[in-house]
């Protein structure tokens, strides 16, 4: 069968995209606008670049919210700003004990990774201690990989992680440079990225993405993609708008299944070797769609997000399987 003109513009970009070389920003922009009907081979695109650099394999990973709905910040999608009314559960930083009882628990589901947040600007000292003490049990008695996400960081801060055993640090850019004001203005895009090259020069893997959906227009998105490649990130979340109750934003509507796809396909293509994660909102926006997103993604979260439940770990399982992927725990990738 002779591919179509269409197809054949997708294969040049993944084969661009394979060789290592950049897209242009209007490649990638291309993807975003694409014809619906051209999401298949859009997917075989990025398909084709991830078999590439990543095999079947996909990465789970669980997310411990370890402190709940006291941030002082105004970020508008989140729903742990203390000035929201969203009817979460507000709790302190949970203990070195609970901390570690959550990374059996990661483990004992095959997860590749824990994450411990917490909703903050950024750790007390008090917090890093608590943190720290827990990574170190973890990193002691439970073989698995540990990311840590606690806001803003100085490089002291980093430096103190990463010598307690932190794999990884999360910190997310959210979005552009230009629409990143529109969502937060209690601390700058700049303020995150001095952030994630602290934790870079601390020595420590780093794990940073954004939301897609939030209003921001399809040269954002690009954007974003464009500025974590220039930072050289490790992972890339990319989460799915989920409006919270009580919200600035809770009356933006949620972006498509398709339109969701077609931005993880960017993502991929724009960033080859780089872990690419279906993250935050992937039930409620994938919805059917989701396993199609692992032919982008080699990465995802299982047993929910900060303050939403997710499908679970065993339905999660299955649609990895069946859709002829692989779960890798950290054991097995030489951990």
């Amino acid at each position: 069968m002779i591919a179509s003109e269409e197809q054949q513009n997708w294969l040049r970009l993944a084969e661009k995209a394979r060789r290592g070389e950049t897209l242009e920003r209007e490649e990638a922009l291309a993807v975003l606008e694409s014809q619906d009907d051209e999401l298949l081979a859009v997917l075989d695109a990025a398909f084709r670049v991830r078999l590439h650099g990543h095999g079947r394999e996909v990465r789970l990973h669980v997310l411990r919210n370890a402190k709940s709905g006291t941030c002082l910040e105004n970020c508008a999608f989140c729903s742990q700003s203390v000035g929201v009314d969203s009817g979460i559960q507000r709790y302190k930083l949970q203990t070195v004990e609970q901390l570690v009882e959550g990374a059996r628990e990661a483990h004992d589901r095959q997860a590749f990774r824990y994450c411990m947040a917490t909703a903050s600007r950024g750790p007390s000292d008090g917090e890093l201690e608590v943190i720290c003490k827990a990574v170190e049990e973890i990193r002691h008695d439970v073989p698995i990989e540990i990311c840590t996400s606690l806001g803003l960081l100085t490089e002291e801060q980093a430096a103190r992680l990463a010598h307690a055993g932190v794999h990884r640090f999360n910190h997310n850019l959210e979005t552009s440079r230009d629409y990143f004001p529109k969502i937060c203005s209690t601390h700058t895009y700049d303020d995150r990225v001095a952030t994630i090259r602290a934790a870079k020069k601390a020595g420590m893997d780093v794990c940073c993405g954004g939301i897609i959906g939030m209003g921001e227009t399809l040269r954002d998105r690009v954007e974003l993609a464009f500025a974590l490649k220039d930072l050289d990130v490790d992972s890339i979340p990319v989460n799915f708008f989920d409006p919270r109750p009580g919200t600035p934003l809770a009356h933006v509507p949620r972006p498509s299944p398709v339109e969701c796809l077609k931005a993880l396909a960017m993502f991929r293509l724009v960033n080859p070797k780089t872990e690419i994660r279906m993250a935050g909102g992937r039930e409620v926006n994938l919805r059917h769609l989701q396993p199609l997103a692992l032919y982008a993604a080699n990465s995802m979260f299982t047993e929910g997000y900060l303050t939403t439940a997710g499908q679970g770990y065993e339905r999660d399982r299955a649609m990895i399987e069946e859709a002829g992927f692989v779960v890798v725990e950290w054991s097995a990738a030489g951990g």
